[in-house]
C-alpha cells in the first residue's frame, strides 16, 4: 500500500514531532532535526526495534498514513574509540604494576623486578593479548553499528581496567607465589593461552571476511579451509569460546584468584552475548546450523 503521509511522535509523550503530507517514493525514515542522526532511533512501536539505516519507507508494513516514534539515545561514541580506550588501560595499567612504579607496594621494592619468570611471561601474555586486541580493532573488526551509547564508556573502562590493576597487583607482588606444579604447569598453560589466540584471532579474521568494506550484510559463517575456525561446525561465536580459553590458561598459569574470578566474570557476561547472537541467527536464517550451541560445544 503505497503511504502518501507520515507523522512522527515522540515514545514517551506521544507528542507529534514532525508530520509530513504527500510522500513521494523512494524517501527514507525522516529524523528529528535536533540531533545527529546515531543519536536518534525511529521505531514503528514505542517499546519496539530501531528501523535500520538502509530501511526504506515505501518497504514498511505501514498504511496509507504512517506513524512512527521517536526516541534520543542519549550521546552516542564511536565503537572503535570505545574498544581503543577500555583495552589501552589494561595495557599500561598492567605494566606500572609489572614495573613496580612508587606508591604501589613498598618504597624499597620501587623499580625492580620479580625473581619468578613467570611474573615475566604472564606480563608478556598479558601485554601481548591487548596489543592484538588494539591491532583488530583498528585493522580487522568491520562493526555492524557506528556508535553505541557514551555511558558505555565509563561502564566498560571500569570493568577492564580495574580488573587488569586487581591481577596485576597480585601477580607482580613481591609477595607472589609461583604456581604450585612448576615450570609443567606454567608451559602447558601457555600452549592453551597461545592456541586459543591464534583461533581467536582466525575468526575474527573469518567474521570479517562475511563482511565487504562498508557493507551492514549479515551472513552465516561457515568453517574455512583453515583449522581454527572447524569450530564453526558446533558453535556459533567460537571468538567467545576461544576467548574463554586464553583466560582459563592465564588463570591456570599464573594461578592468581583476581585472575579467575575475571574469567568466571567475562565467561558469563560473553555467555550472554553469545546466547543473544545465537537467537539472532536462528530467527534470521531459516537454514541456521541446529547443531551448534551458543559458546560451549552440546553444553551451553
Amino acid at each position: 500500500m503505497k503511504c502518501e503521509k507520515v507523522e512522527i511522535l515522540d515514545a514517551k509523550t506521544k507528542d507529534k514531532l514532525c508530520f509530513l503530507d504527500k510522500v513521494r517514493p523512494p524517501p527514507r525514515v525522516c529524523v528529528h532535526p535536533q540531533w545527529y542522526p546515531a543519536r536518534q532511533s525511529i521505531r514503528l512501536d514505542p517499546k519496539g526495534k530501531s528501523l535500520k539505516d538502509e530501511d526504506v519507507l515505501q518497504q514498511l508494513p505501514v498504511g496509507t498514513t504512517a506513524t512512527f516514534y521517536f526516541r534520543d539515545l542519549g550521546a552516542q561514541i564511536s565503537w572503535v574509540t570505545v574498544f581503543l580506550t577500555e583495552y589501552t588501560g589494561p595495557l599500561i595499567i598492567y605494566l606500572l604494576f609489572y614495573f613496580r612504579v612508587p606508591f604501589i607496594y613498598a618504597p624499597k621494592y620501587d623499580f625492580t623486578t620479580s625473581k619468578h619468570w613467570v611474573v615475566h611471561l604472564a606480563c608478556m601474555c598479558h601485554s601481548f593479548h591487548y596489543v592484538k586486541r588494539l591491532l583488530e580493532t583498528l585493522f580487522v573488526h568491520r562493526f555492524s553499528h557506528g556508535t553505541m551509547p557514551l555511558r558505555n564508556i565509563f561502564k566498560n573502562c571500569t570493568y577492564y581496567w580495574g580488573f587488569a590493576a586487581w591481577m596485576a597487583y597480585y601477580i607482580n607482588h613481591p609477595l607472589y607465589t609461583p604456581p604450585m606444579y612448576g615450570e609443567q604447569q606454567v608451559t602447558i598453560a601457555l600452549m592453551i593461552f597461545l592456541f586459543c589466540q591464534i583461533g581467536n584471532f582466525s575468526i575474527h579474521i573469518a567474521l570479517r571476511n562475511l563482511r565487504p568494506p562498508g557493507s551492514k550484510t549479515r551472513k552465516i559463517p561457515y568453517p574455512t579451509k583453515n583449522p581454527f575456525t572447524w569450530v564453526f561446525l558446533l558453535v556459533s561465536c567460537p571468538n567467545y569460546t576461544y576467548e574463554l580459553g586464553s583466560w582459563l590458561g592465564f588463570t591456570m598459569m599464573t594461578q592468581c584468584l583476581p585472575v579467575a574470578f575475571f574469567t568466571f566474570v567475562g565467561f558469563v557476561q560473553m555467555t550472554v552475548w553469545a546466547k543473544g547472537k545465537h537467537r539472532s541467527y536462528l530467527k534470521e536464517f531459516r537454514d541456521y546450523p541446529t547443531l551448534r550451541s551458543p559458546i560451549l560445544p552440546f553444553i551451553l
